[in-house]
Formats: C-alpha cells, structure tokens, sequence
C-alpha cells in the first residue's frame, strides 16, 4: 500500500449529505408503518417502492464519488486506487440495499443494518484515518430509513452524532469547527426520519382507504346475498304454490288454474324486475305493499291468514323493516311451518308474525333470518325468535 503523506484533515471542505434522495424516494406500501413485514428481503428489495429508493440514492452517492476523487488524488498508486474503488463500490451497495432490507426484518434486527455500514467505514481507516467520520451522514440516513419507534431513532443519531463529533475531534479539528459535521449528520438524519414516517403515514392512509373499499365491497356483495334471498325465496315460493294449485285445478277447475297461471306470469315478473332493481342497488320494500303480497301467498298456501286492515300505526322510518319482516315471516310460514293459521300484528315500533305450525326453529340455521337479523340490527331495532304460547313460530322485530 502506498505510504504517500495524508493531507491535512478535509472534512470541513466535504459535503457529504446525501439530500438527493429526499425527492424521488417512495417506500413499499406493503411494509412502511403498517407493522406487516415483506413476504422476504428479496420481495421488499424488488417492490417497486424500493426501485424508486434506489433512483434518490444513487443520486446522494455522488458526494461518494467526490470522495473517491481526493483518495485518488492522495494516493496516485494503483493498488490503493483498486482497493479504495472497491470500498466505495461495497459501501454504495450496502448504504442502498440498507432500507429495503430493514424493512423486511423484525424490528429489534433493523438497526443492525446501519451499525454494519459504520463499521464498515472503518475500512477506509487507513485512508482517511478519522476523516470516516464524513461517510456517517449515511449512516444516520440509513438508520432514520428503518422506520423505527421516533424515539430509538432519535436515541440512535444522538449517538451517531457524538460518536462524529469525537472522530472529528480526533482528526484535528479545533473550535467552531467541531460543531459542523455533527450538526450536518444530525440534521441530514432527524430530516430523512421525518421525511420517513410522512412517507409513511401516506401509505398508511392508502392502505386504510383500500382496506374500506374492500370492505364496502363485502358489504355490498352481503346486501345482494340478502336481497338476492329475500326476493326469490318469498317469490319462487308463492310461485311453486300457485303452479302446484294450478296443476291440481287444471282439470277440474281450468278456469281458475289459468288465473293462478296468469298470477304466477306476474309474480315472476315481478321477481324479475325486483333482481334487477337490487343489483342496481334501488329496490326499495313497503309494509303496505308486503302485506298485500302476503294475502296472496297465504291463500294460494292454504293457510288462513289474519292481517291488519291498514299500516297507518308504522312510522314510515320502519315501513321499509317491517316489509323485509313481513315478507321473510310470511315466506317461512309458507314453507318451512306446516300451519294452517298464519297472525300478522303491526305496531308503532313492532312487527310480529306467528303461526300454529310445528314450533321454533333455529334462528341462525337459515341465512333469511340471519340477514333480516342484520337489517334490525341496522335499523337499532332488536329480533326474536321463538315458540308460541299455542304451538308454532312466532318472529318478533321490536324498535
């Protein structure tokens, strides 16, 4: 190794900061702030946040190479210059490669990552003897990029920054001077810390935002199931018990088999134009017109119904509850009771439908009942489900 003399201590006249990073760098969604590790260093070194962090640092490490040229300058031999090219290589790989691989470790292993880039610093020792001291601005820079709790992060470049200010001592400098590069390295860190976590708190709240969309999209897909439900199973019902009675009439009674046949055209047309509504999303349910609908799909069952004679009691913020009540009610009375009587009692904040048929049933086996649960439950009301004092199945939604 040449053994040319060191110039006099330079690092008052290097400006090492690595500022160039601050206005391309972008960090992966999947791994800043959100406590959710990379899949592995190598998805977190490839994402496309990592790429753009790359780009920042790459232009920060021209003060590197500013570096490199008074080391060549220093020392003309070519074995020094071989060995210091591939320092500063080594060097600029790990100071790039730091971020995206701390952000795919546990936390309490990050800061591991800046404190082996100080260390290797020291390889340049014989070069620079304790003019190293002007590549711990990329330490600190580093350090403030592994997204660590603010205040180890703090506690980190504090250290970093005396640990500077003692090899700047050591390296000659006298005064005012002792205060500078520290104060830089300080600086350049608490920025980039800064910078970090606005960083990413942006991708926090895209996260959040995606996270609600998706969860809009669950709710809205559950609304459909529910509707989806609600509509054929109270229609195909009816319609399965009025082409029953058609095809039993058709031969004794043809002319009321071709009216339940004309009522059956129209109740699947109307299941029609309610499916269409409901995935566009504007179908709407009255207690009036269920209670209508109700009538009808009694009587093609059979079951005597007994029905309030008007709905003027409901306040219309419930009107739209009790249709879905009485229509679920009704269509389960139809199908699953065996009844032969079917009661429906309207209030001002209740809506009750009873039977005498075979008794409760579980409240949560059906996903009918289990979505009129959760429309009561939007609407603050309450569901309850049981038997009745006679025999049979009462539904009960209160407000």
């Amino acid at each position: 190794m040449a053994t040319t003399e060191r110039s006099a201590p330079s690092w008052a006249g290097r400006s090492v900061a690595p500022g160039g990073i601050v206005a391309r760098m972008e960090f992966p969604r999947e791994s800043i702030g959100l406590g959710r590790p990379a899949a592995s260093v190598w998805a977190s070194v490839v994402a496309v946040g990592s790429r753009r962090w790359y780009f920042g640092g790459v232009v920060s490490l021209i003060w590197l190479v500013n570096t490199g040229f008074d080391l060549y300058g220093q020392y003309p031999g070519l074995a020094d210059r071989i060995i210091v090219t591939g320092l500063l290589g080594l060097y600029s790989a790990a100071f790039l490669a730091i971020p995206p691989t701390a952000w795919a470790m546990p936390h309490r292993f990050r800061l591991l990552l800046p404190t082996a880039l100080w260390a290797l610093s020291f390889a340049f020792f014989p070069w620079l003897g304790w003019d190293v001291t002007t590549l711990w601005a990329y330490v600190g820079v580093s350090a403030a990029l592994c997204l660590l709790p603010f205040r180890l992060t703090l506690a980190y470049i504090a250290v970093l920054t005396a640990v500077t200010a003692f090899g700047i001592v050591q390296a000659g400098a006298t005064g005012d001077a002792i205060f500078y590069f520290p104060a830089l390295v300080a600086s350049i860190s608490l920025m980039m810390a800064a910078f970090g976590r606005v960083i990413g708190s942006m991708n926090q709240l895209r996260a959040t935002q995606h996270e609600m969309a998706r969860l809009a999209v669950e709710q809205e897909r559950s609304r459909v199931a529910r509707d989806m439900h609600d509509i054929l199973g109270h229609s195909l019902t009816v319609i399965t018990v009025k082409a029953e009675l058609a095809g039993r009439l058709v031969e004794s009674d043809p002319e009321r088999a071709a009216k339940e046949i004309t009522e059956v055209e129209e109740l699947a047309r109307g299941a029609l134009a309610d499916v269409r509504s409901t995935v566009a999303g504007y179908r709407g349910v009255s207690v009036a017109s269920e209670l209508v609908n109700a009538r009808t799909a009694l009587e093609a069952a059979g079951i005597e119904a007994t029905l309030p004679g008007s709905v003027d009691v409901v306040p219309a913020v419930y009107r739209e509850l009790f249709g879905w009540v009485l229509r679920e009610g009704v269509t389960n009375v139809v199908r699953h009771s065996g009844a032969t009587r079917c009661v429906v009692e309207l209030g001002d904040r209740f809506v009750q439908v009873s039977d005498n048929g075979t008794g409760a049933t579980d409240a949560t086996a059906g996903s009918g009942l289990v979505g009129l649960r959760e429309r009561a439950a939007a609407a603050g009301a309450t569901m309850s489900t049981g038997s009745a004092a006679g025999g049979g199945f009462v539904l009960r939604v209160s407000a």
